[in-house]
């Protein structure tokens, strides 16, 4: 029987591809094929941090497509193609590196495609990398826990942010770009804006840094994350 490929899900980081690690750098070198999300303008933001730090031509590029639609069916639908543009290659005995921006196991898309391709009888292994909240808190230059605080990982827009800004201790809020307004009103409402620092498009040129979000920029864009310190706020 001819020896399938196995599936690499490959954490490249937030942006600076120095980031990359070492393992995800021999990971990617050794694959033939590289599978990566692209935009309906083309752009290959994993693919494009990969090429920092990796020589990837002569490598087969598979790019894959996910709507930003709220609708599950569409995105099961993307999912499943992106799943069958892999399992082609990988039936073929062609090894394959997904690659994910941040880590692999932090609302990362990679998971759901390994699943479907674990299901298929395809091997599957996962390659951590830096997450975007790590990254961020570093360029703010602050710890994000000190001694027995919690911190809490938390997507802005999925919950209500009022009542995740009351928990104990750091929370995290990822992707808040589209839901920044919003966010922004109830870090006033609680009376910890004060408390709380921004990083958008964190390691890539455009990086921004917002200490103080009483004047946040006008387009931070979509990679935003906010760090809010302190103990629940009454």
């Amino acid at each position: 029987m001819e020896k399938k490929g196995v599936l690499y899900c490959v954490g490249v980081g937030p942006g600076d591809p120095e980031l990359l690690t070492l393992k995800a750098v021999r990971t990617i070198e050794r694959c033939p094929v590289l599978a990566a999300p692209r935009t309906k303008s083309g752009a290959m933001l994993a693919l494009d941090i990969v090429r920092g730090a990796v020589e990837v031509q002569g490598k087969t590029l598979l790019p894959l497509f996910f709507s930003m639609s709220r609708s599950e069916e569409a995105r099961r639908r993307d999912y499943d193609a992106a799943a069958d543009a892999i399992a082609a290659h990988l039936q073929g005995g062609e090894d394959a590196a997904l690659l994910n921006l941040g880590d692999v196991s932090v609302y990362a898309t990679c998971g759901l495609i390994a699943e479907r391709l674990k299901d298929r009888g395809f091997e599957t292994v996962m390659i951590p990398g830096v997450t975007s909240f790590c990254a961020a808190a570093a360029a703010l230059g602050e710890s994000l826990t000190v001694r027995d605080e919690p911190l809490h990982i938390i997507p802005a827009g999925a919950c209500d942010t009022s009542e995740a800004l009351s928990l104990p201790g750091t929370k995290v809020l990822m992707k808040a770009g589209r839901n920044l307004a919003h966010v922004l009103s109830a870090l006033k409402e609680r009376g910890c804006i004060a408390s709380a620092a921004m990083v958008a498009d964190c390691g890539l040129p455009g990086e921004k840094i917002c200490r103080d979000l009483t004047k946040p920029p006008e387009d931070p864009g979509y990679f935003v994350t906010l760090i809010v310190r302190g103990t629940e706020t009454q």
